[in-house]
C-alpha cells in the first residue's frame, strides 16, 4: 500500500505506517500545489492520500480521482495529537475506497 502524507503533517508519522510505502508532499517535490492538482498527481503513484484537511471534501470533487483520501481530526497537526490516530487508520487503510473520503478523528 502506498501513502501520501500532505505537507501540513509531520514526516515522522510515516515510521508509524509499518508495512506500507510511505513519501511525503515535500520528498515528491509536490509542495506549494494546490489540492485538485495535487490529487491528480498522486492517483498516479499512490493509493491513499493522508491530510489534515478537513475542507479538502468539500474544494474538491473526489469521486472523479482514482485515489482514497483519509482525513485526520485531531486537535492539532502535531505528531503528538496524530500519532494516537494511526491504528484506526491502518485499520481502515484495506477498505478505504479510492474516490471516496475517510475521517478519522480523536
Amino acid at each position: 500500500m502506498k501513502l501520501l502524507l500532505d505537507e501540513c503533517i509531520d514526516r515522522k508519522l510515516a515510521r508509524e505506517f509499518v508495512g506500507c510505502e510511505v513519501k511525503t508532499v515535500p520528498q515528491m517535490g509536490w509542495a506549494g500545489i494546490k489540492n485538485g492538482q495535487l490529487l491528480t498527481l498522486a492517483e498516479a503513484e499512490f493509493d491513499v492520500f493522508i491530510t489534515v484537511d478537513r475542507n479538502l471534501s468539500f474544494q474538491q470533487n473526489l469521486p472523479l480521482f482514482n485515489i482514497a483520501v483519509i482525513v485526520l481530526q485531531a486537535p492539532s497537526n502535531r505528531l503528538a495529537d496524530l500519532n494516537p490516530l494511526v491504528p484506526e487508520v491502518l485499520a481502515i487503510l484495506a477498505s478505504a475506497a479510492k474516490g471516496q473520503v475517510t475521517t478519522v478523528s480523536a
